[in-house]
């Protein structure tokens, strides 16, 4: 059920003054120490943020989609790192509990993440199994009432921290590709599971990542995340949901970054004026708004038709596209503004240029993303 329209503003208002005022002043220490502030994640709890996805009855704000899209543009106006603590918790790192777990596994799981006291993660990629995840080689053999689970995961957000992970293994090597992967949740620390050193990022510092290896993980057969199997096409859903999250992310940060950008513009003088009089500078300044405010719509209209019911894995495949292409042209633009100041450390459009290169690998790559979009369009027109 959707939020009261007063009530939904007043959390978007809350939200926009908690990253103003709260966020932003921490965002070159964020960068420094590699670390989210104890202080900002225990704000992040209050608020509610670590659950403002997840189901009402399990201790969340139960948004909707186009709801959470609003909400994210505004999480996004600062340190990526900083919605991607509460993020995986909100999409991947729960999301397949939601749609495919047992009310047992809700109701142990689904209200510690609302509250932040558990981290999650998903936990799909492996060393030879990216973008063509269906070739994943980890594998959970049947051992008792149980399986035991064996492989490597690979860029795993959240893992060095994460209590909970969302694993997809292969449990019948006799069926190819998709067909014989099943997900499961494994809770951590355990024996068997071992968490690789935090990767060494271009950017996103204070957003952690890591190898997490299996060697003869014991699980119970509680942990098998809905039916045997049904593993890849549940991991398929869940991203459906990321990438529109991740491509309102990428609204979020373009919409601060062009009123950075807006504001130097103002402020810096050159020959006897403000930049921002010259006709160059106005027309950067005029596609970023253009392709900021294209792509809100999108990832908006998306949203909708998402709560509506609608199959939207190709339209959510667009917005994770143009949004995360577009985020990289306006950071680029940004730091074309800022002239030499904006290869500088002090104003932040640097860590800003680097942050957002991101967006186009994760959750899909740009290219992945094309062969969805004509994927469908193909089967469209054979009908």
């Amino acid at each position: 059920m959707a939020l009261d329209p007063g009530t939904l503003n007043e959390l978007l208002a809350t939200v926009a003054r908690f990253v103003r005022e709260c966020c932003v002043p921490l965002e070159r220490r964020i960068a420094d120490e590699d670390r989210i502030p104890d202080e900002l994640v225990a704000d992040m709890r209050a608020l509610g943020l670590f659950g403002f996805a997840i189901p009402e009855v399990y201790g969340g704000l139960g948004l909707n989609m186009e709801e959470e899209v609003l909400l994210v543009f505004e999480l996004a106006k600062t340190s990526p790192a900083i919605r991607s603590v509460v993020g995986t918790n909100n999409g991947i790192g729960a999301q397949a509990l939601v749609l495919a777990g047992s009310e047992a596994q809700k109701q142990r799981y689904l209200p510690r993440l609302a509250s932040g006291e558990l981290i999650s993660s998903f936990a799909l990629t492996e060393p030879e199994a990216g973008s063509d995840a269906a070739s994943l080689t980890t594998f959970a053999a049947r051992s008792g009432d149980g399986f035991i689970l064996n492989g490597t995961k690979r860029f795993i957000t959240n893992g060095p921290q994460a209590g909970l992970f969302t694993v997809f293994a292969r449990t019948d090597k006799a069926k190819p590709g998709a067909d014989g992967i099943s997900a499961f949740l494994v809770e951590a620390p355990r024996p068997g599971l071992d968490r690789g050193k935090p990767d060494q990022k271009m950017g996103q510092r204070g957003a952690h990542v890591c190898d997490i290896v299996f060697d003869n993980c014991a699980v119970g057969s509680g942990a098998l995340l809905g039916a045997e199997g049904d593993g890849f096409k549940t991991a398929m859903k869940v991203l459906d949901r990321g990438r529109l999250h991740i491509a309102a992310v990428c609204v979020g940060i373009a919409e601060r970054l062009l009123t950075d950008a807006v504001r130097y513009a103002v402020e810096r003088r050159q020959f006897g004026r403000p930049i921002g009089e010259f006709q160059l500078i106005q027309a950067m300044l005029a596609d970023s708004r253009a392709e900021s405010l294209a792509a809100r719509a999108m990832v908006q209209a998306t949203a909708r038709r998402r709560d509506q019911g609608e199959a939207i894995a190709a339209e959510a495949a667009c917005c994770k596209m143009f949004a995360s292409e577009m985020v990289g042209r306006v950071a680029d633009r940004a730091v074309q503004i800022f002239g030499g100041a904006g290869y500088i450390a002090d104003h932040g459009i640097e860590r800003f240029y680097r942050d957002v290169r991101l967006f186009r690998l994760y959750e899909g790559t740009t290219q992945i993303q094309q062969l969805v979009i004509a994927r469908d369009l193909l089967k469209e027109a054979r009908g």
